[in-house]
């Protein structure tokens, strides 16, 4: 798996974050905050792949990049970045080894926490 960082969905959350539209959640909401199954295919339906695109950190280019499995470490819900989401993403990129996406998930947290 050749996942790396998403630079087009790390910029998309940093104009979000410098906007303000950030949900300041709690660590542990992300199982409750993160867009269900549904809510992903209707955004699909509605934006399309590129869209979609900017709302994660990671993509895996051995994967199609008009499928789901393309892009991986989402962050929001795709109207704001969730403070829960960036956590979680950046724990799990630590503990994977992806560590541009740890570093970048550091770097996002950061600006939330900063205001």
């Amino acid at each position: 798996m050749a996942v790396k960082l998403n630079r087009k969905g790390l910029q998309h959350a940093k104009d979000l974050i410098s906007a303000g539209k950030v949900v300041r959640d709690e660590r542990d909401d992300w199982s409750e905050d993160a867009p269900s199954t549904e809510e992903e295919n209707r955004f699909l339906d509605d934006h399309g792949f590129e869209e979609y695109s900017k709302w994660h950190l990671g993509v895996d280019d051995d994967r199609p990049d008009d499928t789901k499995g393309h892009y991986s470490f989402p962050f929001g819900d795709f109207s704001k970045v969730h403070r829960c989401g960036v956590i979680s993403l950046e724990s799990r990129a630590a503990q994977n080894d992806h560590d541009d996406i740890a570093k970048a998930g550091k770097q996002l947290l950061e600006m939330i926490d900063k205001d």
